[in-house]
């Protein structure tokens, strides 16, 4: 059986968006070498400054204390092309949009141009590896390793093979997780949305099937579930934060899968996204940023 070396100690980012930026921040905080790459000019940085400005403004303590942030953004790479992040990278991750052919493409030219044994990952949200594994040419070396929001605090990773993934490669994605002093959430056989993102999926479907047919309001829906969880924000906030165009190409994940009505994203969400409202990043989504609602102490009874 081919083996797979015992450290990884440079890792490749293909996508420098909100989870990309993330990711490569635990990794260089935790000494990794880390390499970014991606095609917006200056992505890193834009994305880096609204994740400090919205921890900010929530008054939230991230993973990484304030006084490293600029020295880790300073260690992080920035790359030019693909070829050049992934040369002499031990694990490379892709982290683009939740397009499939996209993403194919990527795994095509990591498979070519990344040594031999590097492990290759997606940080998809909701596609298994198998259906990406196969345009690397090297399918026994690719995992799903997806984050949700690291810097945060959700120290959780979901972890899952493909149909041909080496045990080895597997533990080594595990071993990578632990290292970060994350909790890996291993999958033991292929389930699309993986371990919490399935939950969350079912939560995203209720709540804005319930807002997009007109039952409720969707603060209501945030209200109810930061009393019940304790939570600073609701799902509408959650998914604000997420990027409402990237729910929806989440949702058209399990929908193409499925074919149900059911799990078609409704309307509401396609025409808030047609209108340019699609979070955090554009300041409007459900709400107005950097300043939502939900951060008014009264949010919680109702007042303004």
């Amino acid at each position: 059986m081919t083996k797979v070396s015992n450290l990884i100690e440079k890792v490749a980012i293909i996508g420098a968006g909100t989870l990309g930026t993330q990711i490569s921040m635990i990794a260089v905080y935790y000494d990794y070498k880390v390499k970014v790459y991606d095609p917006k000019k200056g992505a890193f940085r834009e994305n880096f400054e609204k994740l400090r400005s919205e921890l900010r403004s929530k008054k939230i303590q991230p993973i990484i204390p304030w006084d490293k942030w600029e020295e880790c953004a300073n260690n992080i790479q920035q790359m030019k092309n693909i070829e050049e992040t992934i040369k002499g990278a031990d694990l490379i991750i892709e982290a683009v949009p939740e397009k499939i052919e996209l993403k194919r493409e990527i795994f095509r030219i990591i498979g070519q141009k990344a040594m031999p044994k590097a492990i290759i990952a997606t940080n998809s949200s909701s596609l298994p590896v198998s259906r990406l594994e196969s345009s690397s040419g090297r399918p026994e070396y690719c995992l799903n390793i997806h984050f949700y929001f690291p810097l945060q605090g959700l120290n959780i990773v979901d972890v899952m093979g493909g149909t041909h993934t080496l045990p080895q490669v597997f533990e080594k994605g595990v071993e990578w997780v632990r290292s970060l002093n994350f909790i890996p959430l291993t999958v033991k056989k292929e389930l699309l949305g993986f371990c919490f993102n399935r939950v969350w999926r079912a939560i995203k479907r209720e709540t804005l099937y319930m807002w997009g047919n007109g039952f409720v309001d969707f603060t209501d829906v945030d209200r109810a579930w930061m009393v019940f969880t304790g939570s600073r924000e609701g799902p509408f906030g959650l998914m604000d934060k997420i990027g409402l165009d990237v729910v929806y190409d989440i949702e058209m994940v399990y929908y193409n899968d499925s074919k149900d009505p059911k799990d078609h994203p409704p309307e509401a969400l396609l025409n808030k996204i047609r209108k340019g409202e699609l979070g955090v990043k554009t300041g409007k989504g459900f709400y107005t940023y950097p300043d939502p609602e939900f951060l008014n102490p009264n949010f919680l009874n109702g007042s303004k």
